[in-house]
């Protein structure tokens, strides 16, 4: 994690919020220590229904069949 001193933060504070990554985060120090954590507040993509189809290429014909392991309880 990158860190940074508060007085540079709050000089370039709007460069940092629009350059931050999706899954990055900047801890802000004040002399040596850390205080705070500049994260974005970014919510994950809503997941639609139907997008991975057809990207499966081959599934083979026993996929669904039981494991050997398990046999002796399904008798």
């Amino acid at each position: 994690m990158p860190a940074m001193p508060i007085d540079e933060v709050q000089s370039k504070l709007p460069e940092l919020i629009h350059s931050l990554a999706p899954d990055a985060q900047l801890i802000i120090t004040e002399g040596d220590l850390p205080v705070a954590r500049l994260t974005p507040a970014v919510s994950p993509l809503p997941r639609k229904l139907g997008t991975m189809r057809g990207t499966v290429a081959f599934m083979a014909d026993d996929f669904d069949a039981p494991l050997d392991v398990f046999r002796e309880y399904s008798e």
